[in-house]
């Protein structure tokens, strides 16, 4: 038996990672512009064409990165062991904690993010408590 809501939740994860990712990879400095602004922007593609060629290079793998997760997502999405679903939960909750962890204590020092970490806290915590709002559903429903 499947869960539907771990299936749910999985392909909205997957198309939130494939789709940052995607545009990551081919319109960043329309999502920089979006995103930070047009003066901030500037400044995070950097002021030499060396370190602009190093940016693009480093945001173009980091989306084709987002591109894998989104795609691993699809298949995990597809897993019908619950003890599998209870065991990926636990550790999307844990990356997720992490990556708030990380903007608070270390992307908030950075001048050109530092108006943007809470936003960002914010968005992770909200993806880690789907996680944590499906287990609460699942040991609620494997207890009943």
């Amino acid at each position: 038996m499947v869960s539907s809501g771990f299936f749910l939740i999985c392909l909205v994860h997957s198309l939130v990672a494939f789709t940052c990712g995607a545009l990551m990879m081919f319109y960043s400095d329309e999502v920089f512009a979006f995103s930070h602004g047009k003066d901030h922007a500037s400044k995070l593609l950097g002021s030499t064409p060396h370190d602009q060629l190093l940016i693009r290079t480093s945001d173009s793998f980091s989306g084709l990165l987002l591109c894998a997760v989104g795609f691993l997502l699809f298949m995990v999405a597809f897993v019908r062991d619950r003890e599998f679903h209870s065991f990926f939960a636990k550790g999307c909750v844990l990356l997720h904690v992490a990556m708030a962890v990380w903007r608070i204590y270390f992307e908030r020092k950075v001048e050109v993010l530092g108006h943007d970490w809470m936003r960002l806290v914010v968005g992770d915590i909200a993806l880690g408590i789907s996680w944590v709002l499906f287990l609460v559903y699942s040991w609620r429903e494997k207890y009943d």
